[in-house]
């Protein structure tokens, strides 16, 4: 729901404590989880990101990362690279009230877990949500996951002040590399998601709902089984335009995430924002410049 305040003492004295018991920041999945862990499950679930007297401009950011595959190795880069992305969006003033919820995709027609979704957070609870996932590494095989079903979540099973009571869009990040079914199936929702359609809606339909609320980006990143793919880049492009975008370093993913908030809410320019990443002692800057550069900021 987004209350608390992100610490970065408390992130590092928890990964302190993981190092020194041997312990992973991956847990669950790692310890051989083969079910969605509870505080993640779709199932009968409403995200929400609200406004509070901690937090009286909230602004919701999701992150949701395709686990199949090689993707299975984003959540461990986004883990360790938290403090990145936090200390640009809070203490560089990219955003005033961030809440990021992270959650993981599959493929519903082969996987045990084809959809992971944490809550809003502003604390450290999004690193407990990252630790949760289970990272499957499975997949279909055929170039196609169940982003589709994800989708429909955002578009139905979230809400945000930001938008609601602000008429300001959130952000949501897909991290990916490959495309998507051409329709969300009613009977996959039914099953793992808990309500009924009626029946399948279009790609096209379920996007447009989602972008009614969220700014929404495809990253396809270096190192991805399909990286470089052009079918790929151009069917994203088709649905989301210049915000479908290559990304050739995977460890630049927060960094990506963060200046691209920035740049959207207006807070920093792209010159500015890797002048900040310079100062953080970021090596991404390159390629976030390549990244964003020639796109529009509206």
């Amino acid at each position: 729901m987004g209350s608390g305040i992100w610490s970065t003492d408390v992130y590092e004295a928890a990964d302190r404590y993981r190092r020194a018991t041997g312990r992973s920041a991956f847990a669950y999945s790692d310890g051989g989880a083969r079910t969605v862990h509870p505080k993640l499950d779709p199932r009968d679930a409403f995200r929400e990101s609200r406004d509070s007297a901690e937090h009286p401009d909230s602004l919701a950011i999701a992150v949701l990362f395709d686990v199949t595959g090689s993707m299975r190795r984003v959540p461990r880069i986004l883990q360790s690279r938290l403090p990145n992305l936090l200390g640009l969006l809070q203490r560089k003033g990219y955003a005033r009230d961030p809440q990021i919820m992270f959650g993981a995709i599959g493929d519903a027609t082969c996987d045990r877990v084809p959809l992971q979704i944490g809550q809003f957070e502003s604390d450290n609870r999004m690193d407990d949500d990252l630790g949760r996932i289970v990272l499957e590494g499975g997949g279909g095989g055929q170039q196609t996951e169940s982003y589709e079903l994800a989708l429909y979540f955002m578009a139905r099973h979230t809400s945000i002040d930001c938008y609601e009571r602000r008429g300001r869009r959130g952000y949501l990040f897909i991290i990916g590399d490959e495309m998507a079914y051409d329709r969300v199936k009613a009977r996959e929702v039914r099953r793992v998601i808990g309500d009924d359609p009626g029946e399948d809606v279009a790609l096209e339909r379920i996007v447009a709902e989602v972008r009614q609320k969220f700014q929404t980006y495809y990253l396809l990143p270096a190192g991805s089984s399909y990286a470089g793919n052009l079918t790929i880049l151009s069917f994203w492009r088709d649905l989301l335009g210049q915000n479908a975008v290559e990304l050739d370093n995977l460890d630049a993913v927060c960094e990506m995430i963060a200046l691209t908030v920035g740049l959207g809410e207006g807070t920093v320019d792209l010159d500015g924002g890797l002048t900040d990443l310079a100062e953080l002692g970021s090596d991404a800057s390159p390629a976030v410049s390549r990244a964003l550069s020639g796109m529009r900021w509206v």
